[in-house]
């Protein structure tokens, strides 16, 4: 169906202006942008969705999904994620590998790609770097490819071997991919619960150093250096981890990064108040590490703003901190979560949805990103003084496992069309 939405503010990524435009949807693509006040042409669609005073951007795009399917579907499915992601504004997910069996193969990407034929989302799936994500032995990059795999990671676990990770580098690379790395030495992590600091010690429980994600940030960026594959850095938590980025990229490196919206909005001190659901991997770190990763993303260090959506069951959860699993969820909190970043003046507008859409695609390869003529039509409509109280019944994921649950929340998805089609 062909249909306008009208009188929309659209940012600028060029100028960071916003502009009150109509968007003229035909065939699943944007067939006219029309400015505020031009005459009515007769070729335009009779069908209009007002969406005055809202902001329009092009879909969300996330780059760290878990969809948890095969394998855990009590937890989320390819289905209810993408629900959920299109709840939050999301058009497009890529969807890590650390499902069980993990997809490391043709077989299950393809399995993937058929589950997601009717999903509410775009999926993209993310290939597994070592078979069964053991870091032992090399997948075939070339096959998982072609089969539709956008990005290769063993998100979950580090690869631990260099010599392993360099030779997989090297394979991704002839194929123009991307390795989006879990960084991560997990001899100095194993055991660990929370960030090594204040509040592991007042708990008694063992602490995961900051090292421990440092250290691994500075032997991917070297090997990306090494072999001039592209590396993007999963999950920032830490400041040394920031400084790392920042000094690879002065040196001209192929490293690009993300973070997620726990790691600029609370710290260690939150599993006081929300225990497990503020358990997290990495983990929640210092004020410090947070004011850290607040100025990598204001500054650019920190290219993106993923989720990491990590959906747990309530009982899985409530076994307490030593055992409850690391994640939380993420797709329908992570919006207005990041809206607080241009309130608080850490990102204008613009910037703000540029590392959700543009550039999340320009990092994966793929299609989306942009309202201009001819693009697809995902685009999310976004009223930005909506408040609301997402309460634990009220998530349309199948797990409510988040610190964020039952807080006040400013901005929300309004409607969210997935190839002209609206699905939210």
């Amino acid at each position: 169906m062909a249909f306008i939405l009208q009188g929309g503010n659209v940012v600028d990524f060029n100028t960071g202006d916003i502009r009150r435009l109509d968007v003229v949807v035909e065939k699943g693509r944007i067939a006219g942008i029309i400015p505020e006040n031009e005459p009515a042409a007769d070729s335009r669609p009779s069908h209009v969705i007002n969406i005055s005073g809202m902001l329009l951007v092009p879909g969300l795009i996330d780059i760290h999904t878990h969809l948890r399917e095969p394998g855990q579907e009590y937890k989320e499915t390819i289905e209810s994620g993408c629900a959920a992601a299109a709840a939050g504004g999301f058009t497009a997910v890529a969807c890590m590998p650390n499902t069980i069996p993990c997809n490391d193969t043709p077989e299950l990407t393809e399995y993937i790609l058929e589950k997601a034929k009717n999903a509410k989302a775009r999926v993209f799936p993310v290939g597994a770097i070592s078979k069964n994500l053991a870091g032992k032995e090399l997948v075939d990059f070339a096959a998982l490819k072609n089969a539709g795999v956008t990005a290769f990671s063993d998100d979950g676990r580090a690869v631990m071997d260099s010599g392993l990770m360099c030779s997989a580098l090297k394979e991704i690379k002839k194929l123009s991919s991307v390795a989006i790395c879990h960084s991560e030495d997990m001899l100095l992590s194993s055991g660990g619960v929370l960030n090594d600091g204040s509040a592991a010690r007042k708990l008694g429980l063992k602490g995961i150093p900051s090292s421990a994600e440092s250290i691994m940030v500075y032997r991917d960026a070297a090997l990306a250096d090494y072999t001039g594959c592209h590396v993007h850095i999963a999950h920032v938590s830490t400041a040394e981890s920031v400084f790392i980025i920042k000094r690879a990229k002065e040196q001209g490196i192929h490293v690009t990064a993300e973070t997620a919206p726990h790691y600029w909005s609370l710290n260690e001190d939150a599993v006081f108040i929300y225990g497990s659901n503020a358990k997290m991997n990495p983990p929640l770190r210092t004020k410090s590490d947070v004011k850290a990763v607040r100025d990598g993303l204001s500054d650019g260090t920190i290219d993106i703003i993923a989720t990491d959506h990590a959906p747990h069951s309530s009982e899985e959860k409530n076994k307490g901190l030593p055992e409850a699993p690391f994640g939380i969820t993420g797709l329908e909190t992570a919006l207005p979560l990041a809206l607080s970043l241009v309130k608080d003046n850490v990102l204008s507008l613009d910037k703000m949805i540029s590392k959700m859409t543009i550039l999340p695609a320009d990092i994966l390869g793929i299609d989306g990103g942009l309202i201009k003529i001819g693009a697809l039509a995902d685009l999310t409509v976004i009223d930005l003084d909506y408040e609301f109280i997402l309460q634990p019944e009220d998530f349309i994921s199948k797990s409510s496992n988040s610190p964020f649950a039952g807080s006040k929340l400013t901005g929300k998805a309004m409607m969210t069309f997935v190839g002209g089609n609206r699905v939210w």
